[in-house]
């Protein structure tokens, strides 16, 4: 008799998830997917970008080329579009889809809601917008200690910095993105380089501000919604073949998903408001109580975020960063594709 296969979260990464490390990625893990590949060198090629297989197979990595939303999303979306396609689905079952910011289009992707060429349209697309029509940034406060439990100072310093900066002339700053323990504020460049001078500072390098990042999932995108509206029609839109998650906690259920709310969505909200992806990853743990979190490749800059997630709800037991590095040492939760190891797990 088989073995039983293991229920799966997916998690589908950002753009900013292809870093130094990751060179290669594609040639060293999918030199099998020729297809997907070409398929996506297609879309750079006629638009007279470099291509995915030229980024990943370069010699010298280049921050100021490789952050750029033009050349980083597509990259992202390849390498985990084909890390989901090599998950071992005799051991693995897949009972939830979500993402993290250009994430979420890799779940449409993944979850079935758009063919291959659509998905490659919108990413590529969409990077390409967000780059040309780039406007303030992000920066980056953890609001944790270093055990990952809540730090009530930390959160009421920034509270406190944003609220006085939003007075300003010039000044506007938004919520951006939920990241577990992290808070990633947007805003206009003014309104950024005053918090970064009066906000929490430390530990480290922090607040950081984010390379070739625009003002993403707040109100200052609302140029790029506007142009993204006629990017694709709603009947490109399929239900889903999995419950898809998106950055409201919300699910998108086989059958149950109105094709038009899904492109409104896409093209809409999930432009110019927040993207929790806290909130995406409580409700996947709370609905489907997976036996594994897959986060796919490239990079496994998820894991930590995920971590102080659950930590956050106790998940398993967790209440620490402690008590979270000792489960993964002895029987992993969190699965990070980038991580060779760990890798073997899955695929």
């Amino acid at each position: 008799m088989p073995a039983a296969r293991k229920s799966a979260l997916v998690v589908c990464p950002g753009r900013g998830a292809y870093t130094r490390s990751e060179l290669g990625y594609l040639l060293r893990n999918h030199a099998g997917e020729r297809d997907l590949i070409q398929r996506v060198d297609a879309w750079r090629a006629q638009a007279g970008q470099r291509t995915v297989s030229e980024l990943d197979g370069a010699k010298r990595y280049s921050l100021a080329t490789y952050s750029r939303g033009d050349n980083a999303s597509l990259l992202t979306f390849a390498c985990s579009l084909a890390d989901f396609r090599s998950l071992d689905r005799d051991a693995i079952k897949v009972v939830a889809v979500t993402g993290n910011s250009l994430g979420w289009y890799t779940s449409l992707a993944c979850g079935g809601v758009l063919g291959i060429d659509d998905a490659t349209n919108l990413v590529n697309t969409m990077g390409n917008l967000t780059h040309r029509h780039r406007v303030g940034g992000q920066l980056v406060f953890p609001l944790t200690d270093e055990e990952w439990r809540p730090d009530a100072v930390r959160r009421g310093a920034l509270d406190a910095a944003v609220g006085a900066i939003r007075q300003r002339p010039g000044c506007e700053l938004y919520p951006s993105v939920m990241l577990g323990g992290i808070s990633v504020m947007a805003g206009t460049s003014a309104a950024l380089d005053f918090l970064q001078r009066e906000g929490p500072q430390g530990p480290g390098r922090f607040p950081m501000r984010l390379e070739n990042h625009g003002a993403y999932h707040s109100p200052l995108m609302q140029r790029v919604r506007d142009a993204a509206s006629d990017l694709l029609s709603p009947n490109r839109f399929r239900s889903p073949s999995v419950p898809l998650i998106d950055g409201r906690g919300c699910i998108w259920r086989p059958g149950a998903a109105p094709r038009k709310a899904l492109w409104a969505y896409t093209l809409g909200a999930q432009i110019v408001e927040p993207y929790d992806f806290s909130a995406a990853i409580r409700v996947g743990l709370r609905e489907f109580a997976p036996e594994c979190v897959i986060v796919l490749g490239p990079g496994d800059s998820l894991g930590g975020a995920i971590g102080q997630i659950l930590c956050e709800t106790g998940w398993l037991g967790i209440d620490s960063k402690t008590a979270f590095t000792k489960l993964q040492e002895s029987r992993p939760f969190v699965l990070s594709m980038g991580r060779a190891e760990q890798r073997a797990l899955a695929a």
